[in-house]
């Protein structure tokens, strides 16, 4: 291939900021707590921070209901704080990206406060408004991914607004010329400060079909599923006028001349996914794929899946992939720690740019949030359902002094209940621990381009056993994982191959060197990478 871009063979770490590192006390964490543990991302070897948003905001939704989209949440600190991250990312080699949240603003944004002042003001139009359907109620069936009416009725002006998530993030017009000029002169604001690109927030649902006719029922909806599923998003999302927004985003991003990357938030199946890279590659660089989150943990499975991913990927199309985020449960809670380390191994060293969610370094597992401590709306308002986004926003655990090192006040979510032993200066001094796995895989990969940037080939294996070859010029590298608990075995290429490293700690006290056709054995819960020796 011609020589990649950062954000092809890098590796991206995502920060929830309130959670990282507090720097004033307030429990709460900060842009100056992100730039204090800056050496722990190099040290990791991660290539570049997203940061979950930190504009102003009444934080109804933690930031993800924007009311300023060129400030900074004084929350958060100061616009100079955020200057300096930017100055310390860049001094250490590490590149920062922020998220955009395009679809919706809060209700405290001045945009909405004149859109629904007057039917007649000039940014009415900026919002989504209607009428009510005829004989009184909400114009169409459609409903909140937070559950109930996505309508919200405004007594002053008469008319409904529109709202895919909570009441208070009324939606934008992406129709309106003059919001779209205003939403990416704000996109413009920060490229021009620097920052090297934005994961864009639920990118596939800024289009709405202009008509607003009734989404489908869902036959397949049963008691204990989301209220949003009652109904398909097949007009409220996904709309063919969003990949040319889309293209309008990539062309601004392009424009800056140092390969700024838009990464976009897209819940899809991969057939629809594919469409966002763009007929001719003028989409997002890197829509998000987040089978991995939602897959069965099974190796045919998983096989499967990523072949099917392979052969849908349009021509240039860069594939990316991700264990976890801010709003899924943690890896290590969905398949057990052992299996974490398999997964680590996974995500580092498929084909395409991978994201790390902080904490999974450390392995970091389901945390009980007790009932009085529940910050999430999500939770609150469909409680017990499972879908309470606060156990994988905890703060991070630094060591073992008050608070984890993460603040000098009281933590705003409870800390994993281990985090005494599982913490960041603990894991660091321990040759086996998660952390030191990752440390390990992640040099691995910068060292070897067949990992970083090289093809892919699956290879054929049976029972519990996911392998794949990975090759970049001479260099031919081999991964092995066993997704069971139980010893397996994997014939290898032709070729002679030694092991390089091993998801349990040390590698296994074996012949240094097999040939092709030869039999390797994988220890339960064991990922391992071989490569092939020259000649």
């Amino acid at each position: 291939m011609t020589q990649p871009k950062w954000w092809q063979s890098g590796v991206l770490y995502q920060v929830y900021p309130r959670s990282f590192q507090d720097s004033d006390g307030d429990g709460i964490g900060d842009l100056s707590g992100i730039a204090r543990r800056l050496d722990h991302l190099v040290a990791l070897g991660v290539d570049a921070v997203w940061i979950s948003p930190i504009y102003p905001s009444p934080m109804v939704d933690f930031g993800y209901d924007v009311a300023d989209y060129t400030g900074v949440d004084p929350m958060f600190g100061t616009m100079a704080d955020f200057d300096a991250l930017l100055a310390e990312c860049h001094a250490r080699g590490l590149r920062l990206l922020l998220d955009f949240v395009p679809n919706h603003s809060s209700d405290h944004h001045p945009w909405f406060r004149e859109s629904r002042a007057l039917r007649d003001n000039p940014k009415r139009d900026w919002y989504i408004w209607r009428d009510a359907a005829p004989g009184g109620g909400p114009p169409n069936n459609w409903i909140s991914d937070f559950g109930g009416s996505a309508w919200e009725w405004d007594e002053a002006t008469g008319q409904y607004y529109y709202h895919a998530m909570l009441v208070e993030q009324p939606d934008l017009n992406w129709r309106n010329p003059d919001l779209k000029a205003a939403m990416l002169a704000a996109m413009r604001f920060w490229f021009d400060k620097g920052v090297d690109g934005f994961r864009v927030d639920i990118l596939w649902h800024i289009i709405k079909a202009a008509d607003f006719p009734d989404n489908p029922a869902n036959p397949d909806w049963r008691a204990g599923m989301a209220e949003m599923d009652k109904v398909l998003q097949r007009h409220s999302t996904d709309h063919p006028e969003v990949f040319a927004i889309a293209a309008e985003m990539r062309a601004l991003a392009d424009g800056y001349g140092r390969d700024c990357v838009l990464v976009g938030e897209i819940y899809l199946p991969v057939e629809r996914l594919m469409a966002y890279y763009g007929r001719h590659g003028e989409g997002v660089h890197l829509p998000f794929n987040f089978q991995l989150i939602d897959a069965a943990w099974n190796a045919r499975g998983l096989h499967r899946m990523i072949a099917a991913y392979e052969a849908a990927l349009p021509a240039g199309g860069w594939p990316n992939w991700v264990l976890g985020n801010h709003d899924r449960p943690r890896i290590a809670a969905r398949v057990g720690e052992a299996q974490a380390r398999v997964a680590a191994m996974l995500l580092l060293t498929l084909r395409g740019t991978p994201t790390v969610y902080y904490g999974d370094e450390l392995g970091i597992g389901d945390v009980a949030i007790p009932p009085d401590r529940v910050r999430d709306p999500r939770e609150l308002r469909e409680p017990g359902l499972g879908f309470g986004r606060d156990p994988v926003r905890t703060p991070m655990p630094w060591d073992d002094s008050r608070a984890a090192g993460f603040t000098g006040g009281t933590p705003w979510l409870p800390l994993n209940a281990d985090w005494p032993t599982r913490n960041v200066a603990r894991a660091a001094a321990d040759g086996a621990s998660m952390l030191a796995l990752y440390r390990d895989l992640l040099a691995v990969r910068r060292a070897h381009p067949a990992l970083a940037v090289g093809s892919m080939r699956l290879i054929e294996a049976e029972g519990d056993v996911l392998a794949y070859e990975r090759v970049e010029g001479e260099e031919r590298m081999v991964v092995a994982l066993n997704l069971g608990s139980r010893e397996q075995t994997v014939t290898l290429p032709e070729g002679a191959w030694r092991p390089l490293l091993s998801t349990r700690h040390p590698l296994p006290d074996r012949h240094p060197r097999l040939r092709g056709n030869d039999a390797w054995r994988l220890r339960a819960d064991e990922g391992v990478i071989l490569i092939a020796d020259a000649g």
